[in-house]
């Protein structure tokens, strides 16, 4: 009699056990039969989606997937019919009970014939959070695809293997644009390293860099010659690492072909080499026997009359800026590398003092800050200013702010320039002023373009001329 009830107790409590372990565990068991209907639902569905177990048992499971995920979930309860030794676990949308779409992740098991349960038993989980995560990587991958498939610039991945020896590089991948521009294509370099792809030499250079990005730690910039052909040389590069837990395992570069422009440049330089000779030429071979002759005239003018006399100064004068405007011209307009921050309210203020203005005015609209080389920038805006004044009068007014996000206009209420003669005015030696060289307006424009801005001339808000500078970077 003490046996059976020790077994009796013992049944009850491995049934507590069972049902408690049933209703706690995070996953929610349910037993449908071979039509689908609902015979058994776990308390954990109030958990997990919102449910009473009694609005659940029933009805059909298939009322409540997805209309897109029911072939599927269909297609798992026939195989798991068709083989009952073997669970089947499918992914569908479930509708909770406030009728949204969680995702539910159910493991099938046929127990149609053990004598326990009479139907066949799912184990489901929600899996929302992790499909979401899912989609979001798919999406983030498919943006990738498509970053590295469309844009202009070559993009390599390179692995990044660190061990006790030493690091070593290996080629991943090549963008579409990188194949196209090099004609190497990522067959040929994936799982090989820079010195078995360009060579000893410049593989070596090539891993230096990649070096330096790792000892870093944060991505550098840096402008490199890779001899790939005539119209792919020299590059400007930006490479970044990728870091997987504390470990670099990737770097990521970006690469552009400045080949056309670091040409251009050293053309430019050489021509500025030749600018450099003339104009030294300019200021010692010339410059001296100017100023003898002008000392002289103004002797001469001293200690006797002439009518040739002031003639004679203007026209030595006249060389003199010539001289002056020709120097600012050959030494100004190279390529500027330094910059530093500027105010444009100091340095107006700086060029309005030292030109002759007369009556004219100045209103500054708008004080900015922006990079530039003040040095050179002054040239601009006193020829600006005299140019103004040379034209418009002794009383005109001159109006300087900002245009746009990246821009300065300098504008005058004068006569204005004739459309038909705004690119003719910024020619070497147009002039419409009877004393003027013809370079003012050539040696600004030359400066604007030496920073990588650009000049416009066009109306002004009252009729005068309106000088548009553009394309200025703002001071960080």
């Amino acid at each position: 009699m003490r046996d059976n009830t020790a077994s009796k107790r013992d049944n009850e409590r491995g049934a507590d056990w069972y049902r408690a372990l049933v209703e706690e565990v995070n996953d929610l068991a349910t037993v449908v039969d071979t039509d689908g209907t609902i015979r058994y639902v776990s308390p954990a569905v109030t958990r997990i989606l919102g449910y009473e177990p009694d609005e659940l048992v029933g009805h059909e499971g298939y009322e409540f997937v997805h209309p897109d995920d029911r072939e599927r979930n269909a297609e798992a309860v026939e195989a798991v019919l068709s083989n009952p030794s073997e669970p089947e676990t499918v992914e569908v949308r479930f509708k909770d009970a406030d009728g949204s779409w969680c995702w539910i992740e159910a493991t099938m098991r046929n127990r149609l014939d053990d004598g326990l349960i009479d139907g066949i038993l799912l184990s489901s989980r929600d899996i929302t959070e992790r499909k979401e995560h899912e989609n979001d990587i798919r999406e983030l991958a498919e943006e990738y695809e498509a970053l590295l498939d469309n844009v202009e610039d070559a993009i390599f991945l390179v692995a990044v293997e660190q061990s006790d020896s030493g690091v070593r590089f290996e080629f991943e991948r090549l963008s579409p644009s990188y194949e196209r521009q090099t004609g190497i294509t990522t067959e040929e370099v994936q799982g090989r390293t820079p010195r078995n792809v360009f060579g000893e030499e410049q593989g070596a250079e090539l891993e230096a860099n990649y070096h330096r990005c790792v000892s870093a730690g944060e991505p550098i910039s840096y402008q490199e010659e890779l001899r790939v052909n005539e119209e792919a040389r020299f590059w400007q590069t930006k490479l970044a690492p990728v870091i997987t837990g504390d470990e670099i395992t990737r770097l990521i570069g970006i690469t552009r072909n400045v080949t056309d422009r670091v040409e251009r440049e050293q053309q430019l330089r050489r021509q500025n080499d030749r600018l450099d000779e003339f104009a030294s030429v300019i200021s010692h071979d010339l410059r001296s026997p100017l100023n003898v002759a002008q000392g002289r005239a103004a002797l001469l003018a001293e200690q006797a009359e002439s009518d040739h006399l002031d003639p004679l100064l203007r026209a030595l004068d006249r060389i003199e800026a010539i001289v002056e405007d020709t120097l600012t011209l050959a030494r100004q307009g190279n390529t500027i590398s330094e910059t530093e921050a500027v105010s444009l309210t100091d340095l107006l203020g700086k060029c309005w003092a030292t030109v002759d203005t007369s009556n004219a005015t100045i209103e500054i609209v708008d004080e900015m800050m922006f990079q530039g080389d003040p040095g050179r920038l002054r040239h601009v805006f006193e020829n600006l200013f005299r140019n103004a004044v040379e034209h418009g009068g002794p009383d005109v007014t001159v109006r300087v702010g900002r245009h746009g996000e990246q821009g300065i206009y300098v504008e005058d209420d004068g006569p204005g320039i004739p459309a038909d003669k705004r690119k003719e005015v910024l020619e070497p030696g147009h002039s419409s002023a009877s004393d003027g060289t013809g370079f003012g307006l050539t040696i600004v424009k030359r400066i604007v373009e030496a920073h990588g801005w650009k000049l416009s001339v066009t109306d002004g808000t009252e009729g005068g001329a309106r000088f548009e500078i553009t394309d200025i970077e703002s001071a960080s």
